[in-house]
């Protein structure tokens, strides 16, 4: 990831693509399984639909309960802002109307086989990341970009992941 100079109000977004060697339903099926995620994420450690949901759908919710070294443990509720099979799937983390962060997979065939992308936008709504931003205003690019850096290797790592799987 280059260096942008973005700020946490600028919603910084990171995307990450690969082609699977698996057809579209195969790899849909697997992604919108959001109960794999966790075995697929270094932070996500596990998650649970509410309200007697169990698969996706738009209005769904979830809570994720993820940890990081530097930013120790956290929940937090996703609500599926769409999902439109085998197409799309995202969900906004915490207020759908003002997100800590938006999540998206995307799907298209692609040579035989599917090509699939993760996205995520950062803010606008207030994180975890938000209190070190608070503590160290003067810093605020570089700790943006720092956490953008991560989320763009874990992006890459849980789709090596998923095209694992996939291709199993």
């Amino acid at each position: 990831m280059e260096w942008t100079g973005a700020r946490y109000a600028d919603k910084p977004t990171v995307e990450v693509a690969t082609w699977i060697n698996a057809p579209l339903e195969r790899v849909w099926t697997l992604v919108s399984d959001v109960s794999l995620m966790p075995a697929m994420s270094e932070e996500l450690q596990s998650v649970t639909w509410l309200d007697g949901a169990t698969e996706p759908a738009v209005g769904a919710r979830f809570v994720g309960r993820s940890r990081h070294e530097a930013y120790g443990e956290w929940e937090t509720t996703s609500h599926v802002i769409e999902y439109e099979p085998p197409r799309v799937f995202a969900w906004a983390v915490q207020d759908p109307a003002h997100p800590s962060a938006v999540w998206r997979y995307r799907f298209a065939p692609k040579d035989g086989g599917t090509e699939l992308s993760q996205w995520m936008q950062m803010g606008p709504g207030r994180s975890g990341l938000s209190f070190a931003i608070d503590a160290m205003p003067e810093k605020e690019q570089k700790i943006v970009f720092v956490r953008m850096r991560e989320f763009e290797r874990n992006i890459t790592i849980t789709l090596e992941h998923i095209k694992k799987l996939a291709e199993a």
